[in-house]
């Protein structure tokens, strides 16, 4: 079992930059490829960015390619999210998620759209970035 839980968000001004941070539990965190993904209102969840066990690969949404950047520490069972130049449509709930698997399509879209089958899920923070 892993529990997820996220912090760091908050409200920005356009062009601003946030960290968002995921604490994971449990002893087998960097068995796990990790990742996030937001949800704005109305609006479905959808891929943000994913890395591997030992955070060399990464994945990134077209959308945040360049201004966002994913990365782990597995000694501190942590995974973060840094978004610069952030934009009033960057607005949403950011949720960490942790599968075993990161290539394919169950969880992150590394070869197709995701089916959101993330092994756990956190309970995700608010982003709002004003203009």
């Amino acid at each position: 079992q892993v529990q997820l839980v996220e912090s760091g968000g908050g409200l920005v001004q356009a062009g601003g930059s946030l960290r968002l941070s995921c604490a994971a539990s449990g002893r087998t965190f960097s068995r796990y490829a990790m990742g996030w993904f937001r949800q704005a209102p109305g609006k479905e969840r959808e891929f943000v960015a994913a890395t591997g066990w030992t955070g060399g690969s990464t994945y990134y949404a077209d959308s945040v390619k360049g201004r966002f950047t994913i990365s782990r520490d597995n000694a501190k069972n942590t995974v973060y999210l840094q978004m610069n130049s952030l934009k009033p449509e960057d607005t949403a709930v950011y949720y960490c998620a942790a599968d075993r698997i990161l290539y394919g399509s169950r969880c992150y879209p590394t070869s197709g759209p995701s089916r959101s089958l993330c092994d756990y899920w956190g309970q995700g923070t608010q982003v709002t970035v004003s203009s």
